[in-house]
């Protein structure tokens, strides 16, 4: 299959407007005869559900969570961003677009990039109108303030909750819908399959967790919300019951996957503190606009840091990167902290952790200013460790965050399977190989908001005329009997591991071998790891209970055995990428100096991943990137 992004001809600035006025509509007499699916209530997935259900479709909107409010979207903390330039200080839609192409080090598509810069300007005067609480300043603007790889203050914020309160919004326009009866909230269900017929995508296979049911339902399009596949680590920044199992049993029916090993570290998380952690806690990136970072100067300090003197402080950001310095890029900030780590100056009883310093930002601005500001993340971090960062610096480190790659989608979201859409998190659209941060808010608001609704007509457009599908059809009886035989199979292993053990040695084998840092020798050994784990997997699980029961166990089991195919994508995706690139650093390719060194020549592709089978090798799909409007340039912050 060759692959088509169908990006619009024109100028950069006229091409969503082109496509906008020359896409199909579908009128409002035939938008109720048409039924969509929404995999996940996320922000992509609860503003795609309640924009659908407002133009008169009738949606089936579906979460494994017990509430919709309870997506993972809530997590997210520091801010969107959207190129309003409230602050006057030189930025625009062209500034936010090319920081945005830079961030992502030149590894995504013009033309979606600029879309998002466009669309972000649509997306706070959205999200006052639902109410959602921005900070202001005294006179009643709304606030600003920067996020890393930036040198504008562009982002919006809630405090440190604008992920929930963003997600409020798009939750109580989704309730309004369900109340009009144009959607239909499934909460505690999960999808176990994609229904493909005649190559178009027609319904999904989803389970009830309540109850254990199998159940069927047909639509005219599915719409994939489900968010990354970062818990794949296990320890990160994501809640437990995040995974990728959506976009993989996908993948399996014939989306491509695009650019699997882009995963991102997040810098300012919470140390590992023992082996006894499921996840890591995130701590706003926006506390890195007034924290300074730093480390000892000398190796396996044991002085308290209110003790260590400034000369024999190390502020190694400021010091590598100083045009940007402690607000440089997340994976520039993660490996210059793992680098620090790794030559024994991190700090900690783990001495796996690096300083967040706030004592000058309190001596210059006052205590109270910045308890206006971040008091809630102090609070969270005096509550998680019994420190108070306001007298003594914070205790940060990396950790898994946000998956760039995703299902690989064209210019209006559809996947390589016709009426399969991937939004938000899902796809890999927008980010390259690093998401700059505040712009995943912006990426699911805008897909769900904005762009979906246009496109999504599109296509179905020209399936008014086609046959109905029911959950009668042969099709759907077969990808049933196949989900009930993996659920089966599972409980008979009668093994003496959890699932939680596999996915714990899954988690250390990827983040030693393909985390931070990666090699052609690390990432040979983690794909055959991978072999060895998953062998011992389908030998060696235990999973109690019965298959047709509410059996949380048995739900763990299905994901991880997706997370063990999944990894060994990221594995292949990574050993064939010879080059570094944002997220992805390959140790035999980088800078004297230790910077990331990227090859244009080579690899200025996105990688798009087709399934061949279980233990098959994938097969790649280079999608060149051209650049037409900007010049690829060495991605520098010094």
């Amino acid at each position: 299959m060759k692959l088509d992004a169908k990006i619009p001809e024109g100028p950069l600035e006229d091409k969503w407007a082109h496509y906008k006025d020359h896409a199909k509509l579908v009128n409002p007499a035939n938008r109720k005869k048409l039924n969509i699916i929404v995999i996940g209530t996320g922000l992509s997935g609860a503003s795609a559900a309640a924009s659908l259900g407002e133009l008169g479709y009738n949606v089936q909107s579906f979460c494994f969570q017990d509430s919709a409010r309870r997506a993972h979207s809530v997590a997210a903390q520091g801010g969107v961003n959207a190129a309003k330039n409230y602050a006057n200080d030189g930025d625009s839609v062209y500034r936010m677009f090319y920081d945005t192409l830079k961030g992502g080090d030149f590894r995504s598509r013009e033309a979606n990039v600029y879309r998002l810069a466009e669309c972000s300007l649509n997306l706070i005067d959205q999200s006052v109108a639902q109410g959602v609480p921005f900070a202001r300043e005294y006179g009643g603007y709304l606030s600003n303030r920067s996020f890393g790889g930036v040198q504008v203050s562009r982002t919006f914020y809630a405090r440190g909750q604008t992920g929930q309160q963003l997600l409020l919004g798009a939750y109580q326009s989704l309730m309004r819908q369900e109340k009009l009866e144009k959607v239909q909230v499934h909460t505690r269900h999960e999808m176990l399959d994609l229904v493909v017929i005649d190559d178009k995508a027609k319904g999904v296979i989803v389970r009830n967790l309540d109850t254990g049911a199998i159940e069927r339902f047909a639509a005219d399009a599915v719409v994939i919300a489900s968010g990354g596949f970062g818990k794949i680590y296990y320890l990160s920044t994501l809640a437990m019951g995040c995974n990728g199992s959506a976009i993989w049993r996908a993948h399996k029916k014939g989306a491509y996957m695009a650019c699997p090993s882009w995963t991102q570290i997040h810098p300012t998380c919470l140390p590992q503190a023992g082996d006894y952690q499921s996840k890591l806690t995130l701590m706003s990136e926006s506390l890195r606009n007034d924290g300074r970072i730093w480390v000892p100067k000398l190796e396996n300090e044991t002085r308290e840091p209110n003790n260590i003197p400034e000369e024999e402080r190390d502020y190694y950001l400021e010091r590598r990167y100083p045009s940007f310095g402690n607000l440089a890029p997340r994976d520039i900030a993660s490996r210059a902290a793992k680098e620090r780590i790794d030559a024994g100056f991190g700090i900690g009883p783990l001495k796996n952790a690096v300083y967040l310093d706030f004592s000058k930002a309190i001596e210059k601005q006052g205590i109270d200013k910045v308890k206006e500001k971040y008091s809630n993340l102090f609070s969270m971090y005096k509550k998680i460790t019994d420190d108070d960062a306001y007298s003594a610096p914070m205790k940060i480190s990396p950790a898994a965050h946000f998956s760039m790659g995703g299902l690989w989608v064209d210019y209006e979201l559809m996947t390589t399977i016709p009426g399969l859409f991937a939004i938000g998190e899902a796809n890999f659209a927008d980010h390259g190989a690093n998401r700059l941060g505040a712009n995943s808010l912006l990426q699911a608001c805008v897909d769900g908001y904005f762009i979906l609704p246009y496109t999504l007509a599109n296509y179905l457009s020209g399936e008014l005329k086609s046959e109905k599908i029911t959950k009668e059809h042969p099709e759907f009886a077969l990808a049933e009997a196949n989900v009930k035989k993996q659920l089966e199979h599972f409980i008979t292993i009668k093994g003496s591991k959890t699932a939680e053990h596999f996915h714990k040695e899954l988690g250390k084998l990827l983040y030693d071998k393909c985390g931070l840092s990666r090699s052609a020798t690390g990432l040979t050994e983690a794909i055959a790891g991978i072999k060895v784990l998953s062998a011992a997997f389908y030998q060696d699980l235990m999973i109690p209970g019965e298959a047709e029961d509410m059996n949380a166990e048995l739900e763990k089991a299905g994901r991880v055995a997706d997370y063990l195919e999944i990894a060994d994508l990221m594995c292949h995706d990574a050993l064939s990428r010879e080059e570094s690139c944002g997220a992805h650093f390959r140790e035999e390719y980088q800078t004297p100096d230790g910077e990331a060194l990227r090859n244009d020549e080579k690899f200025c592709y996105v990688s798009a991943w087709e399934w061949a089978g279980k233990y098959e090798e994938p097969i790649l799909h280079p999608e060149p990137l051209v650049f037409e409007f900007v010049k690829p340039a060495v991605r520098s912050y010094s």
